[in-house]
């Protein structure tokens, strides 16, 4: 049964499957935005780019504050720490084995080639 932690996993992987999130996301890696500053290189409207940054926000990839008139928007580096936290533990462990398959190649390797010595001996 999935948890609560779970449910917004599911919700950020979600919301970087669309590319302009992705995008988004990409941009605001170098520093808070407005909507407007976000929406500049984009060729669909500002509502459409305000609807993605709502799903970034639902997922609790990115917060959204108040400075005066500016409502500028910025990462939240305590999700995407979760996101990357949950995808190095399966790449860890992909790693590990790809090592042990690295070795027992080698191993393999080797063993043929001291067969073929003893061959043409």
């Amino acid at each position: 049964m999935a948890d609560a932690a779970d449910d917004q996993l599911d919700q950020a992987f979600l919301a970087l499957a669309h590319p302009v999130r992705r995008e988004i996301v990409a941009r605001l890696s170098r520093g808070e935005l407005t909507v407007n500053e976000i929406a500049e290189p984009f060729d669909v409207s500002k509502q459409a780019v305000s609807r993605h940054i709502q799903v970034l926000e639902q997922a609790g990839l990115v917060t959204r504050t108040r400075d005066a008139q500016r409502r500028p928007v910025a990462l939240n580096a305590g999700q995407l720490e979760r996101l990357t936290s949950w995808i190095d533990r399966y790449r860890l462990i992909h790693e590990q084995r790809f090592r042990r398959l690295d070795g027992l190649l080698r191993e393999q390797t080797a063993e043929r080639g001291d067969l073929r010595e003893e061959t043409e001996q």
